[in-house]
């Protein structure tokens, strides 16, 4: 495929960024979108210009890492196909003579620090406000050494399949991070280890959502329409009882 890409560059935080168009001609439809990028950046490199910066480490959509919005959609998809991570899409979703736009995360919590890459420590801070257990770990414990019915142990699992690439939050018209938050909230809310923090751990963490510039939810959904792990949108019902529960009752 011959295909035109139209990227945002911006070389720093405080600079103008402006979208800048480049012709991409044999691209295999058996690429990732990435390697495609990889490929336009090394003939920007042979050409002694500047490549183009994005994240990127797994590139098995496991990490979380890599993430940019590809015509208007945060990780880019075909419209019959399933979320996924920026870099598990592939060529074959686009069509000869494309012209594709890609932009980073736009939110305000979410610097640009060059080009595509964004600055998600806003993420990280929300994490050390709450999103861990007092609970001394020592070794492995033995599977069953602590029982938990099923029910609360499945949707545990669903909560920690978060991957915190920031999807939630590009496609937010509101800019919300709730369902990461909720997602981190609840994996440990609903497990016997994190019932000691329970409380502070949902008040800390939506504060601190809140102090970072994040903006409210109003049940749009667009989250959990791009989330590539599915994190699904009661996960965000779950942090409001836990939040209200808190707050009505803070000392039991």
């Amino acid at each position: 495929m011959n295909i035109t890409v139209r990227v945002w560059r911006q070389s720093g935080p405080e600079a103008a960024g402006k979208m800048v168009s480049y012709e991409v001609p044999d691209v295999s439809e058996h690429m990732s979108f990435l390697e495609m990028l990889d490929v336009l950046n090394e003939r920007l490199t042979m050409e002694g210009d500047d490549p183009i910066a994005f994240d990127h480490d797994c590139r098995e959509g496991i990490c979380g890492a890599c993430g940019v919005v590809i015509n208007g959609t945060a990780h880019g998809r075909a419209d019959s196909a399933v979320a996924t991570t920026t870099c598990q899409l592939h060529m074959r979703s686009f069509s000869d003579g494309d012209t594709i736009d890609v932009e980073p995360w736009r939110a305000e919590p979410f610097p640009v620090i060059k080009d595509l890459v964004v600055d998600r420590g806003a993420f990280d801070r929300i994490i050390q406000a709450g999103g861990y257990i007092s609970a001394p770990t020592g070794t492995a414990p033995d599977a069953h050494a602590a029982p938990v019915p099923k029910a609360a142990a499945d949707h545990a699992f669903d909560a920690a399949t978060c991957i915190g690439c920031g999807a939630c939050v590009a496609a937010c018209p509101n800019g919300s991070a709730m369902l990461f938050t909720a997602a981190k909230v609840t994996h440990l809310g609903l497990l016997p280890q994190g019932q000691p923090e329970r409380k502070s751990r949902v008040v800390g963490m939506v504060h601190q959502h809140d102090e970072e510039g994040f903006g409210g939810c109003t049940n749009i959904g667009e989250c959990t329409a791009v989330c590539p792990k599915g994190i699904p949108f009661e996960t965000i019902s779950r942090l409001n009882r836990d939040l209200l529960g808190a707050m009505l009752n803070p000392q039991t």
